[in-house]
């Protein structure tokens, strides 16, 4: 059985027993509608060669760009418009240098496990990592899903945290070539 399923028949099986247990259930449903309706896989599952063509991988869940994967260098900026990414749609370069997908299983330590809902509600409102730290860089949609209310964001969050934590160290983006 998928462990996503399976983690939300225990919730929903145990919230006959508790109220609480079943608003948390309600918002970790919400919190996958709307990761699912953001497109969140996207970019934070890579892509892969499947019988119909790319296909998003989730037997990693939503921890971003693979760790192990070869990056090449950021090609020199062409102007603000160019921009690319890799085949596994993990990675992309630009004029602001090459951004990797980040990881957003509960890993306390390669993921967002050690994160807030504070500290992720202000980074999605305010595109920076953590809330204060660097810019979150294209082609992340931090502006629409910094738009969502309050208790989106809380769901969204509440899902990402019960999902199976991934350790995947995802690189830091580099900056562009020099002309």
């Amino acid at each position: 059985m998928d462990k996503v399923v399976l983690a939300m028949a225990l919730l929903v099986a145990a919230s006959a027993a508790s109220p609480a247990v079943a608003g948390e259930a309600a918002r970790i449903k919400r919190g996958a509608y709307l990761v699912k309706l953001g497109g969140c896989s996207d970019c934070h599952a890579p892509l892969t060669m499947g019988p119909q063509g790319p296909m998003t991988d989730l037997s990693n869940g939503l921890s971003g760009h693979p760790a192990a994967m070869p990056v090449p260098p950021a090609p020199q900026a062409l102007g603000p418009w160019r921009w690319g990414g890799l085949a596994t749609n993990t990675a992309f370069w630009g004029p602001w240098g090459i951004s990797f997908a980040a990881n957003l299983t509960p890993d306390r330590e390669t993921g967002i496990g050690a994160w807030s809902l504070d500290s992720f509600v202000k980074a999605m409102r305010t595109g920076r990592h953590l809330g204060v730290g660097r810019p979150i860089l294209p082609p992340m949609p931090w502006r629409s899903a910094g738009s969502l209310d309050a208790a989106d964001l809380r769901a969204m969050f509440a899902y990402l945290q019960s999902q199976p934590a991934v350790r995947n160290p995802v690189p830091e983006p580099v900056p562009p070539a020099a002309p």
